[in-house]
């Protein structure tokens, strides 16, 4: 009788431990990420996070189909509760809570895209720069505006623009506002080799100077690249000889009223900064983010005698060039009327 006690201890024993290491092999090893018939998705960490925000998020999300299980094997996994590391991460759906706490305790973050072009001011730039990372834009724009910050690199609160070159570029998704400047900074730098340099200095021009010009360049010469070579020798003429730029561009630019197609007189009597019909010289600052090819065809300009241009009349993009004024007003005069024929009146 007692062996038969002993032997029904035992077998109870044996099927209690095994069903404890069986649930325990389950909430470890079996299947528990879920993205809801996709294959893979990102999953944030915030810089603030604590364990409960990252369980939370994972399960209201529906990322994890048990809560406790993923919450138990955290807790005897290497303290993963105690070592939380922000980041963009990539779960596969089938993923185990040991799969998953090893992705999210080793760090590796996958790194993300940040493209930026076609940008005018220090909001758009933060707003585009900050789009795919966790700082937010208004954390960039105080530090584009914070003097004593951008007079480290080497700029004012204007010319910092200068220092981005539209490119796109891989970032940690925790990168901060200031990681993200100074990443951009090694970028110029990189940039600005020797020969550029020296380019710049035989123009008698800075290199924020350049990308002030570039950005004239790149406004009046949006379509075609090939032709900013030209245009960028015409503006080198007119600032060798002491002359107004009188930019189109520089004009809007300085209003603010980027909806505006056509210049008029009453458009270049508004008194701005940028204002080149008023001011001889480059404007204070950029008035977009030139292109490496815009920067470049400054550097490399085509050396040439013309003083003026206009569009072409037949709004392919390029323009017709001038020595003289006599001629340009031929040229202009073209445009004019086909601008009157296209009802293009402001």
């Amino acid at each position: 009788m007692l062996k038969k006690i002993i032997i029904s201890i035992f077998l109870i024993a044996l099927f209690v431990g095994s069903y404890i290491a069986y649930d325990l092999y389950q909430q470890v090893y079996q299947p528990n990420v879920t993205l809801n018939n996709t294959t893979e998705k990102y999953f944030y960490i915030y810089s603030d996070y604590e364990f409960n925000d990252v369980v939370h998020d994972l399960y209201e999300k529906g990322y994890i189909i048990n809560r406790e299980s993923f919450e138990f094997v955290s807790e005897k996994k290497a303290n993963f509760k105690n070592n939380i590391h922000q980041g963009r991460y990539l779960l596969e759906d089938g993923m185990s809570n040991n799969e998953l706490i090893d992705l999210l305790r080793s760090g590796e973050s996958v790194p993300v895209k940040v493209t930026f072009n076609n940008v005018r001011t220090k909001a758009d730039l933060a707003g585009k720069l900050s789009k795919n990372l966790e700082c937010d834009s208004l954390e960039i724009l105080d530090l584009l505006n914070d003097k004593e910050f951008v007079s480290k690199y080497g700029f004012n609160k204007i010319t910092i623009l200068t220092l981005f070159l539209p490119n796109t570029y891989e970032f940690n998704w925790g990168t901060t506002a200031e990681a993200a400047i100074e990443r951009m900074a090694k970028e110029y730098k990189k940039f600005w080799t020797d020969e550029r340099k020296e380019k710049a200095e035989k123009l008698n021009l800075s290199q924020s100077e350049i990308a002030i010009l570039a950005s004239i360049v790149q406004a009046e010469q949006s379509v075609h690249s090939d032709e900013r070579p030209i245009v960028a020798g015409l503006y080198i003429n007119r600032i060798r000889e002491g002359m107004l730029l009188q930019s189109d561009p520089t004009i809007i630019y300085g209003i603010g009223d980027f909806s505006i197609r056509r210049v008029l007189n009453r458009h270049k009597d508004i008194d701005t900064p940028y204002n080149t019909y008023r001011h001889i010289g480059l404007p204070p600052g950029p008035i977009n983010l030139p292109s490496i090819k815009s920067l470049d065809a400054v550097l490399n300009y085509k050396n040439h005698d013309y003083i003026y241009m206009c569009a072409k009349e037949d709004f392919s993009g390029y323009h017709n060039f001038a020595k003289t004024y006599s001629q340009h007003l031929v040229y202009a005069r073209k445009y004019q009327r086909e601008l009157n024929k296209r009802k293009i009146y402001n």
